[in-house]
């Protein structure tokens, strides 16, 4: 038997098919096209699976998933589930499967949207890597064009210096966001399809973005200031100047201004954050719609899948066209496999290049007096260790992901969460005790991988999706967390006690809201105990578990090259250069010293804006 056809009789299992709609028989087609953007052991742990499930029901019926009646495998689904011990192992074999019914549910059964009109995206000077010479100079290479790396970029370039930026992944246009389905986009623009994970006990599901404007062409526009008491603690506790509130906030500032920050109004919210809004109400708590970067958000709900109307300000439409401007230059295709280093210099170690690998295999060599390391907290480490520059003790290490749950609340009336704003309102009233809620629903199609149950309890869950309202929540943590490896990544992160005591709390307080709101029941996540009808029961329920059971997703990995006054604990200086070698700054989420308690975009930022500003006044002097 083909793994296609174990695969074909495993969706109809989970989804009840029982050919009275045609939605479920294109699932496997699509299901397969989801694993192949997945990581090669992801997708060999979901065949495994199907496989299992496929032998599992040779043994008790004497024939395969595929060759079942619907009432069949009704039962041998039944008799599985009844196993608590496999229970985790059915809802991750749910995930990519939800993820394939959702879409194929809204292509065959929701109402068309209506075109959408996509302005032309702002001009950059973009060149593949295939086409960039085999030698080059420039005065400053940045490795990454996300966040930190962009604002690099243009500061370097706005100083006079030629700039050259690499990243790996690709251009993506607005335009092409608005011709394909979100979770076709999914793939393509996520790092491994999105299936990056931290093992642990919990693992912990870690995406991060890879195209032109890195992870903000996919984080969901939430434009936190850095909280006072954070900047605080980096001035004091760790001696960085540049976190003082006044300086910092005038960086802030800038990039607030750049990317056009404004509060989501509540006309294009939709029902899933004023649901949200008002559970607060009720109960007293502080809530309101979020700061984001999409003045004029169209609702589409696609943010973590690239902005399709082009109203989010992800640094490819907003830094990096004003630092192409000042004539900075983008290679694409470009993974940088080391920093090069003239280690017999007088005065020490000095960066003087970069060699870069095409995706054809051959290399490149940009030779360049300055390197700015913008490749993510997750990918920074590693980049550096393969260069040689890897010896701090520290590096890698001080890892915090903001470790996330999510629930929902199912509704008499249609939600439809997935229409309107993805992230609209924060629940700040647990904020100061590091837990931050906020209403965040999935993309059209992606959300359905949270419901419960197996076969036909599935189906209904999955036909009664438009009355569920979300709630995430991501708490505070400690950087109890390691990013391993040279050629590869790998990630470490155990879930601390307090941090895990967190999430618990997290979970009844989003019950308590969606309750307070109205809801008749909440969907917890967690296959031991899946559904609560009161915020008694939820409780109740709560206090026989651990985050140990919880589904967790994190988006905002930092610290792993943090800045600090003491050379024992900080691998980089408080002005943002790597110990050890002259002319390496670090500009991205690893340089946080800790966790920012917020969505970090603007934080990060702010910090590569201060870090990349210094540099520029002291090249501008030289």
């Amino acid at each position: 038997m083909s793994g296609q056809e174990r695969l074909g009789g495993l969706v109809a299992a989970l989804l009840a098919d029982d050919g009275s709609k045609a939605w479920p028989g294109a699932v496997p087609r699509r299901l397969g096209s989801v694993l192949g953007t997945m990581p090669a052991a992801a997708r060999t742990g979901v065949r495994a699976a199907a496989a299992a499930v496929d032998a599992y029901a040779a043994v008790r019926t004497g024939r395969r998933l595929h060759g079942l009646t619907p009432d069949e495998r009704e039962t041998v689904l039944a008799s599985l589930a009844s196993r608590r011990a496999l229970l985790p192992v059915l809802d991750a074999v749910k995930v990519p499967v939800m993820l394939a019914a959702g879409t194929e549910r809204m292509i065959h059964e929701e109402p068309a949207p209506p075109p959408v009109s996509a302005p032309e995206d702002p001009p950059l000077d973009c060149v593949p890597s295939v086409e960039w010479p085999d030698r080059s100079t420039a005065d400053a290479v940045v490795i990454g064009s996300g966040a930190g790396g962009a604002i690099a970029a243009r500061t370097l370039a706005r100083a006079g210096m030629r700039v050259l930026v690499l990243e790996e992944g690709r251009r993506h246009t607005t335009a092409e966001f608005g011709r394909r389905a979100p979770l076709d986009r999914f793939g393509e623009l996520y790092r491994d399809g999105g299936g990056t994970i931290a093992l642990g006990n919990p693992p912990v599901v870690l995406p991060v973005g890879r195209a032109v404007g890195g992870t903000t062409v996919v984080n969901s526009g939430t434009c936190y200031r850095t909280p006072d008491h954070v900047l605080t603690r980096w001035r004091d506790s760790y001696g960085l100047g540049m976190a003082d509130a006044d300086s910092f906030g005038e960086c802030l500032d800038e990039v607030e201004r750049t990317l056009q920050v404004a509060t989501a109004p509540l006309d294009v919210l939709g029902r899933n954050g004023r649901t949200a809004l008002l559970g607060a109400e009720k109960l007293g708590w502080q809530a309101a719609p979020l700061r984001r970067n999409a003045t004029n958000c169209k609702g589409s709900c696609q943010c973590v899948v690239g902005c399709p109307t082009g109203a989010k300000q992800s640094v490819q439409l907003s830094v990096l066209p004003d630092a192409c401007a000042a004539g900075a230059r983008i290679v694409t295709g470009a993974y940088v496999q080391r920093v090069l280093v003239e280690k017999d210099r007088p005065g020490g170690p000095r960066a003087c290049g970069v060699v870069v690998r095409r995706p054809d295999g051959s290399e490149l060599e940009i030779l360049s007096p300055l390197v700015v390391v913008a490749a993510g907290a997750l990918h920074s480490p590693p980049l550096l260790r393969r260069s040689g520059l890897g010896g701090h003790p520290r590096l890698g290490r001080n890892l915090a992901i903001h470790p996330a749950a999510s629930v929902a609340g199912r509704f008499t009336e249609p939600v439809t969460a997935w229409r309107g704003v993805l992230q609209s309102v924060g629940v700040e009233e647990l904020h100061s005790d590091g837990i931050l809620i906020e209403a965040t629903a999935g993309p059209p199609g992606m959300g359905s991988f949270v419901l419960p149950g197996v076969g036909r309890a599935l189906r209904r869950e999955l036909d009664g999706a438009e009355s569920l309202a979300t709630l995430g929540a991501m708490i505070a943590d400690l950087p109890s967390g390691r990013v391993m490896g040279a050629r590869r990544t790998l990630l470490r992160y155990d879930l601390a006690r307090r941090d895990g005591e967190r999430l618990m709390r997290a979970v009844g307080a989003m019950g308590k809201v969606l309750f307070a709101a109205g809801a008749e029941e909440v969907l917890t996540g967690i296959p031991a105990a899946p559904k609560a009808h009161s915020q008694a029961q939820l409780e109740k329920m709560l206090r026989g578990l651990t985050a140990k059971q919880l589904h967790l997703s994190a988006f905002h990995p930092t610290g792993t090259v943090a800045l600090g006054a003491d050379p024992q604990t900080a691998p980089a200086d408080t002005e943002g250069r790597l110990r050890g070698v002259q002319g390496v700054l670090i500009a991205d989420g690893s340089a946080l010293p800790s966790c920012p308690e917020v969505n970090p975009q603007l934080t990060i930022m702010a910090t590569a804006l201060a870090v990349s500003g210094a540099a520029a006044t002291v090249a501008q002097s030289a």
